[in-house]
């Protein structure tokens, strides 16, 4: 873990970025790819110590409320932020003025914030997201390994309903030959019902890999899944865009599903919901 100034913090669409690199460790990550441009070993975290002053002068600026996203590209709820707190403090002065946030995690480390995450989505709104992409726990431990398991994660999707704080899951990645099962869709939408989320994001059945990236894949298979690079080079080379074969029946399930249970399954309503700050919320933090 290293400290560095940054420059800015709030992206044009108003996200942002804590802590870049990560140590969950899954095998699939697409953020180790060469094209984010890391000068650091990616488990080594830099972490971005002036964040909270850079935050606060940005919304202090700003004319009209709005939600802020956080956990798009770094996952504001690594090992490290238990020492560093620096999500925390963002909240902190999130709450303060009275702007909503659309969080997206892997870690139950966010019941820790559940007190700023409640009263945010009472003077604004609060949206949890967390990614889901294995019911098998013990695949789950070898798919992504230094992070709260599916069962953690959703016990904590619990928790935020029952506080009224609206959740959506990213379905994704799904592997070829290793998750793209029906048991294991069934198995998440299963979770899904149960926490009663709000919407499910999935851009389809399968995974992304390029450089920096697909080595780091591959390497992993060849540690747990012998003889399995060799299956992916004959069926996708070195393509982008590895899409399961079952992914029309695996997406025309999780469809279903979500009709049936009332489960917001359109990407482009799901990121809607993420963006939007009632007008309500606005007029409230007026006074």
């Amino acid at each position: 873990m290293h400290y560095v100034e940054a420059k800015g913090i709030l992206s044009p669409y108003n996200g942002m970025n804590l802590y870049r690199g990560c140590t969950h460790g899954c095998i699939y990550c697409d953020s180790r790819s060469t094209c984010y441009g890391f000068t650091h070993a990616f488990e080594d975290i830099e972490v971005k110590e002036n964040a909270p002053i850079l935050l606060e002068r940005a919304l202090r600026s700003k004319r009209k409320k709005c939600m802020i996203g956080t956990g798009a590209m770094c996952d504001p709820y690594m090992h490290c932020e238990e020492e560093v707190r620096l999500t925390r403090k963002c909240l902190e002065i999130i709450e303060r003025y009275g702007f909503g946030v659309a969080i997206q995690t892997k870690s139950d480390r966010i019941l820790r914030d559940v007190d700023l995450l409640a009263s945010i989505h009472e003077k604004a709104k609060c949206v949890v997201q967390m990614t889901l992409t294995t019911y098998d726990e013990e695949l789950c431990k070898i798919l992504e390994p230094n992070v709260s398991t599916t069962k953690e994660r959703v016990k904590a999707l619990q928790v935020f309903h029952e506080l009224g704080i609206p959740t959506i899951v990213w379905l994704s990645p799904i592997l070829p030959y290793m998750n793209d099962t029906k048991e294991n869709i069934e198995g998440i939408l299963d979770y899904c019902i149960q926490a009663k989320v709000y919407g499910i994001i999935c851009f389809g059945m399968g995974v992304t890999l390029r450089e920096g990236d697909r080595e780091y894949f591959y390497a992993a298979l060849d540690q747990h899944f012998p003889g399995m690079r060799e299956r992916y080079h004959r069926k996708y080379g070195y393509s982008y865009e590895i899409t399961s074969d079952r992914n029309a029946e695996l997406m025309k399930l999780l469809k279903d599903t979500c009709r049936k249970n009332g489960i917001e399954y359109d990407v482009n309503q799901c990121f809607h919901f993420l963006r939007e700050l009632p007008e309500k919320y606005e007029q409230l933090t007026l006074f």
